[in-house]
């Protein structure tokens, strides 16, 4: 949600942010629809003033045994009762036609995301890692991942398309990645573990953006709960209506859970494989913090992602999204790229976001400075540490055998009960 006292002050500034997210200019109009809000809204003030005033002085009249000026002043309290209705309802077709524009517009970009229209804009920041050289023509993990449980054709009997089922060792192996990044998350890294419902209300999606614009790249459930399409939903949403204390320490929580998404919006994009699944896994990271640690915070967060990755030795490299690929409540956004040898191709594999107050403002989430009386709105910020069914993915492609056995990477040797190498079945 946006701030409507910076788009009265700076409307010209305002349409040229959303100018760069390829958004058309609505300063006036929002500007407008404020107006007639805050004007209905005081001609209800003045008439309840009024109301009160006359209410009053009809008792005085009374008692002063002045009936004509008491009948005078009851029919100016009906007629102000009458008139009432008129202006709250004006006021509240206003408010909720400026709540309904207002939620329909993208965050503003930071002034350092570069401008594109698509993903060929983004801007590398750096890589790490050496790619693997083979000695054979390493595959895609869909041709190797069958004989190692990974089950397309089950999946889909059970439940349809984009749906895998895992069996035996790889099942094990996917459930030890994500053990690990909470462990590396939470031990070294300071978040906090949490263990959140997967099943929130309307107020929860909102809050966090994924209401309206994504409601039909979700699921709904027949009592109106939404299925996550990820835990930053309801980690975020924990402080939502909260006044917290200072923050002089950024808030750190993570969470392994499901996440579903129907994927409406991605029709024909990886139908192949367990890159894009309706129902998938990831560790997420949210953070929520103080205006001014933000920017730093951000840059922690992603370097937390990236040493899962490194860990792993995952040969990666980082993005910085243009205002054309960010999401909707993103005012900036670092996405991680893993190298699939079997595709020879970068893949995404976590995005780490900066929303600003986007977020804050929609579920009224504030803190109070130490020493200070006033509020202000808390930053949030998520990102993804990391998805496990792509990490699974990268981990095949990356330690794949000519045989199409899969090593398994050192670093979760101890969550795999002496297993080392993935064998086909």
């Amino acid at each position: 949600m946006h701030d409507i006292a910076f788009i009265r002050a700076n409307p010209s500034d305002f349409d040229a942010a959303l100018a760069r997210r390829g958004a058309d200019p609505v300063a006036d109009r929002i500007i407008a629809l404020d107006a007639k809000k805050r004007e209905a809204a005081t001609r209800v003030q003045q008439a309840q003033n009024r109301r009160n005033e006359a209410s009053k002085a009809i008792g005085q009249a009374m008692g002063q045994g002045d009936k004509d000026k008491a009948e005078a002043l009851k029919a100016e309290v009906a007629e102000i009762k009458a008139s009432m209705p008129e202006w709250e309802e004006a006021e509240r077709a206003a408010g909720a036609e400026l709540h309904d524009l207002l939620a329909t517009l993208p965050n503003l970009p930071a002034d350092d995301v570069p401008q594109g229209a698509d993903e060929t804009n983004n801007v590398e920041q750096h890589q790490w890692g050496t790619k693997r050289e083979f000695d054979f023509e390493p595959k895609e993990h869909a041709d190797i991942g069958p004989a190692l449980g990974m089950e397309f054709e089950t999946g889909a009997k059970l439940s349809g398309a984009r749906f895998t089922f895992l069996r035996g060792d790889i099942a094990r192996l996917h459930r030890a990645l994500a053990q690990f990044m909470l462990d590396k998350q939470t031990r070294e890294n300071g978040y906090t573990e949490c263990n959140p419902p997967v099943l929130v209300g309307d107020e929860a999606m909102y809050g966090t953006d994924k209401l309206p614009k994504f409601a039909e790249d979700s699921f709904r459930t027949t009592d109106d709960r939404w299925l996550v399409p990820t835990s930053e939903v309801p980690l975020t949403y924990s402080v939502a209506g909260d006044i917290l204390p200072d923050l002089a320490e950024p808030i750190r929580m993570t969470a392994h859970t499901l996440c579903f998404r129907s994927e409406a919006g991605s029709a024909g994009r990886d139908t192949r494989g367990f890159i894009r699944q309706h129902q998938f896994e990831k560790v997420e990271l949210v953070s929520v913090c103080r205006p001014e640690d933000s920017e730093a915070e951000h840059e922690r967060m992603t370097k937390c992602a990236e040493g899962i990755l490194e860990a792993l030795n995952l040969p990666y490299r980082r993005m910085l999204l243009c205002t054309g690929d960010m999401g909707f409540g993103a005012r900036k956004t670092y996405d991680l790229e893993v190298w699939l040898p079997g595709q020879g191709a970068w893949r995404e594999i976590s995005s780490c976001s900066n929303t600003g107050d986007f977020q804050a403002r929609r579920m009224n989430a504030r803190y109070r400075p130490e020493g200070e009386k006033k509020t202000r709105f808390v930053h949030t910020l998520n990102g993804s540490g990391l998805a496990v069914g792509r990490t699974l993915v990268a981990v095949m492609e990356n330690y794949q055998n000519a045989d199409g056995s899969v090593d398994v990477p050192d670093v979760l040797a101890p969550y795999m009960g002496g297993i080392s190498i993935l064998v086909p079945r």
